[in-house]
């Protein structure tokens, strides 16, 4: 038998909801590979007690376009879904959202007894491993401000591309308007004509999809026809939250 059982973990989600919840498929999955991977049988008593906080959390982007206090900001809604975890038990967390990533300083200091795990540096950490040189990032208005994936991705050695400012806007209309609308045609259409622009420009890079909304919506197709490697970190992160979960528990491979 294992030596013992995997470690409490949280998902901190509701931004948006859709994206939180696939987080959850993305986890199970991950989970699935692990276990795989260390020789355990896979089974429903094998996977860790994880929970989602799935709260609602003020829009990331509006908050850092507007740094005055106020109730458009997001940071208490992410602490007080943090501290419901923390009294779950989670000893690991990963944020189901690219822009919350801004105020990972803040909740971490407040929660120092859980590891909260950072999609940009996971992500970056991946691509340095696959032996990436140059990645496009696509991503709310808000992650570009923020800054998070730029500082990664410099650590890790990998040149960070962004798209032009009309892509952009594309790619906010094709997540507002878009997936978090509930029109998924919309945004195909928008993440396909940006990803299928990026790689004219910078082929063979790797494409982060820098947004949990984006891998919903963006045809995969598309971007493979394109010749561009697709990076979800959200698939990252959930990798890494189950290498937390089973940290403790003995591998038979």
């Amino acid at each position: 038998m294992p030596a013992a059982h995997p470690e409490v973990v949280g998902i901190l989600g509701g931004m948006g909801p859709a994206a939180g919840a696939d987080f959850v498929r993305l986890f199970v999955q991950a989970c699935i590979r692990r276990m795989e991977a260390m020789g355990l049988p896979v089974h429903d008593q094998g996977f860790p007690e994880h929970w989602l906080a799935q709260v609602p959390v003020p829009d990331r982007s509006r908050a850092l376009a507007d740094a005055t206090p106020g109730a458009h900001q997001p940071l208490d809604a992410m602490l007080m879904a943090l501290g419901r975890l923390a009294a779950l038990g989670a000893r690991a967390v990963a944020i189901a959202c690219n822009t919350a990533h801004a105020w990972h300083a803040p909740l971490q200091q407040r929660f120092p007894q859980i590891e909260l795990l950072h999609m940009a540096d996971e992500t970056a950490a991946h691509l340095r491993q696959r032996g990436v040189a140059e990645a496009v990032l696509l991503a709310t208005q808000g992650t570009y401000d923020s800054g998070v994936y730029d500082a990664a991705l410099e650590r890790a050695g990998v040149a960070c591309h962004r798209p032009a400012p009309a892509e952009r806007a594309a790619v906010m209309q094709g997540i507002y308007a878009g997936v978090k609308a509930g029109d998924l045609a919309l945004a195909r259409e928008c993440f396909g004509g940006v990803a299928r622009a990026v790689a004219q420009r910078h082929p063979g890079s790797a494409l982060i999809m820098g947004c949990t909304e984006i891998p919903l919506a963006l045809p995969r197709p598309a971007a493979d026809a394109a010749g561009l490697l697709l990076v979800d970190p959200a698939e990252v992160l959930a990798a890494a939250l189950a290498r937390k979960a089973y940290a403790c528990v003995t591998s038979r491979a």
